[in-house]
């Protein structure tokens, strides 16, 4: 049995962590209100910048194909000045290319002590990375968080961009600093489309890994287009753009992109103080019972010591009579 004193240097120990525990636990509340209010106001402004741009890509694609329709009849060289115009109508970060070279953009954490929080990003975004190989794709990451870089980088990923210190001041100055890094390489033509994979906020209990396509913006109208999607009357009605649609669209899409990769932050710290609050929660209660169980112990050996003595009291007592 151990001695009694090394059970109590073991409970003054676990004490001190659970102080450290109850403290983070407390920290991580109360910025989780902070975060969850951020991501409430910012997730409905959000949806609707990205479906006002799908509504104006979708009808964009749809006069572009029937515009080429139109021309099929006038032989090769019509169909391809037709083609050309919609090519040269579109914006640069619309056109939709086969999907040779991607990439990823990961947002982990810069530190621990939040669960499975960054186990889970991580590794769904190694089966991203691994399953496109496997598919003949060209696949980079760029990734937030030294968690990411650390996992990535003992696995050798390709990582194109590590993008530090993106935690420290979260506002929308930062997500454009994110999103002119990774626009680079897609403006040079040397990426084809980028993905975001993150953690989306569902509670302080439960956050979502998503792997969610960020460009081109224009690739889920034109899927619409191609399906032939007609939801609503209303989706299919025709609208008067002013100023017209490349006006629109010069000032849409870097906004789209912009709010996207700002939403995603927002996700990601959300999901990350919730995963936290919830890990210090669990390992608060953990410490009150290893308290718990060390005093019971701990008593156990003191009554086991005290019985020792007083039976060598009586047993030299008892010596002395006789």
């Amino acid at each position: 049995m151990p001695s009694l004193k090394s059970i109590r240097k073991r409970i003054s120990s676990v004490k001190s962590t659970q102080k450290i525990t109850r403290a983070m636990k407390m920290v991580a509340g109360a910025k989780l209100n902070k975060a969850q209010q951020r991501i409430t106001e910012l997730r409905p402004y959000a949806v609707k910048v990205q479906e006002v741009l799908w509504q104006i890509t979708r009808d964009a694609v749809a006069a572009s194909a029937a515009e080429a329709a139109a021309a099929a009849g006038t032989g090769a060289e019509g169909e391809a000045g037709a083609l050309a115009g919609r090519e040269g109508a579109a914006h640069p970060l619309l056109v939709t290319r086969p999907e040779r070279r991607v990439l990823l953009l990961v947002l982990t954490s810069d530190r621990g002590l939040c669960g499975a929080f960054n186990t889970n990003i991580n590794k769904r975004a190694e089966r991203e990375w691994k399953s496109r190989t496997e598919a003949g794709q060209e696949v980079q990451l760029a990734v937030i968080g030294r968690k990411g870089r650390d996992y990535f980088n003992r696995r050798n990923a390709p990582i194109l961009e590590y993008l530090p210190g993106v935690w420290d001041k979260l506002s929308l100055e930062t997500a454009q600093a994110v999103g002119a890094k990774i626009l680079a390489p897609f403006n040079k033509g040397e990426i084809d489309a980028i993905y975001l994979v993150y953690n989306e906020f569902k509670s302080a209990i439960t956050q979502t890994v998503v792997v969610e396509k960020l460009l081109p913006a224009g690739g889920a109208a034109q899927e619409q287009a191609d399906a032939g999607d007609h939801a609503s009357p209303g989706a299919a009605a025709e609208f008067l753009y002013e100023p017209d649609k490349g006006a629109l669209l010069e000032r849409l899409v870097p906004m789209y992109v912009d709010i996207s990769i700002l939403r995603a932050l927002y996700e990601s710290m959300a999901s990350e103080l919730g995963a936290k609050l919830t890990a210090m929660d669990a390992a608060n209660k953990n410490a009150k019972e290893m308290i718990d169980t060390l005093t019971l112990e701990y008593n156990k050996a003191r009554q086991a010591a005290i019985t020792k003595e007083l039976m060598e009291i009586i047993g030299g007592s008892e010596a002395l009579k006789e």
